[in-house]
């Protein structure tokens, strides 16, 4: 059965993807290292993992499967959960595939070796608004449809 992962620490579209679990009537688990209330609704579960430098990684990565969708913004967590053969969706929508997964790593590793060398250097976060959160519904519905078929 196809099961929605939420890397749920800072994750800003845990209610978004909710509305589309229960819409598909699908089991969804938010998976984080605490400070989330457990939701009421019968489909989604909250597992607190340890304190710990990628727990909740860990966790999502050695369950989730074909079939499963992984909402993350972590880029090696989506790296292993695409090779665990699971969808992956990035809250803005983005939706990585093994093919986009290498050059965004990549991108990664490079930003965090220029900041790393150049402490002003840093990244501007985009402001994160209703057309993220639309554009990140499309695409959940899209892959998570994908997922069904192909469950």
């Amino acid at each position: 059965m196809t099961t929605l992962y939420i890397d749920a620490d800072a994750c800003p579209v845990k209610a978004e993807a909710e509305r589309v679990a229960t819409r598909l009537r699908l089991p969804m688990v938010l998976v984080c290292n605490g400070g989330l209330r457990p939701s009421a609704n019968p489909l989604v579960s909250l597992v607190i993992v340890p304190e710990g430098p990628d727990a909740a990684d860990q966790w999502i990565a050695a369950r989730c499967g074909p079939g499963d969708v992984v909402v993350t913004t972590d880029l090696p967590l989506a790296d292993r959960c695409l090779k665990a053969e699971a969808q992956v969706v990035q809250p803005d929508g983005e939706v990585l595939t093994p093919s986009n997964i290498g050059p965004r790593l990549a991108t990664r590793d490079l930003m965090q070796d220029i900041r790393a060398a150049d402490p002003f250097h840093q990244g501007r976060g985009g402001g994160f608004g209703k057309a993220e959160r639309a554009r990140f519904l499309q695409a959940l519905d899209r892959v998570m449809a994908a997922a069904l078929r192909a469950g």
